[in-house]
């Protein structure tokens, strides 16, 4: 029986690939450090939101504190629209998910998981919109395994700071 070699010029021989190859026209994050994120090659140093399709957008938010119901909605993508007076009638609000609104929002909150409050996740979770909060990190890691499966995903990243 041969044995293995591991020869450095036959290591790519033995190497898997597990992960598909990514589609160039999709928003990747391709690396991460401690005060910044790469998203398909170009770094950003400060706070950004996207989808897989689309721009990079600066996230004029500088701490998990600062994240508001607004906030969340404009992550999300959605417009502000005037609640239905006569709501009341049906037990309640008449809001229905856009049909391009995504499934989850990913929330990098820096080094550590900072949990939102529920006044301030509540307008998405009534849509039927996800809303996950964790460690920036694990951030970028879970939105390329969702973007990796087709899934409509939003992710807002804090740069790595304590999370207030």
């Amino acid at each position: 029986m041969d044995a293995l070699r591991y020869d450095q010029e036959d290591l790519w021989e033995f190497l898997v690939q597990l992960q598909s190859e990514s589609n160039p026209a999709l928003n990747t994050v391709t690396a991460y450090g401690h005060d910044y994120v790469e998203i398909n090659e170009i770094t950003y140093a400060h706070a950004v939101y996207f989808a897989p399709e689309g721009d990079i957008h600066e996230w004029h938010v500088s701490r998990a504190a600062d994240i508001t119901a607004g906030t969340l909605r404009e992550v999300a993508g959605l417009e502000d629209s005037k609640p239905d007076p006569m709501a009341f009638l049906d037990g309640g609000s008449t809001a229905e998910k856009p049909p391009n609104a995504p499934e989850v929002v990913l929330v990098g909150t820096g080094l550590k998981q900072y949990l939102l409050p529920h006044h301030v996740t509540q307008p998405l979770l009534s849509l039927g919109i996800g809303i996950e909060a964790m460690s920036t990190q694990a951030a970028a890691r879970t939105y390329n395994i969702l973007l990796s499966e087709g899934r409509r995903v939003v992710v807002a990243r804090l740069p790595h700071e304590e999370a207030a």
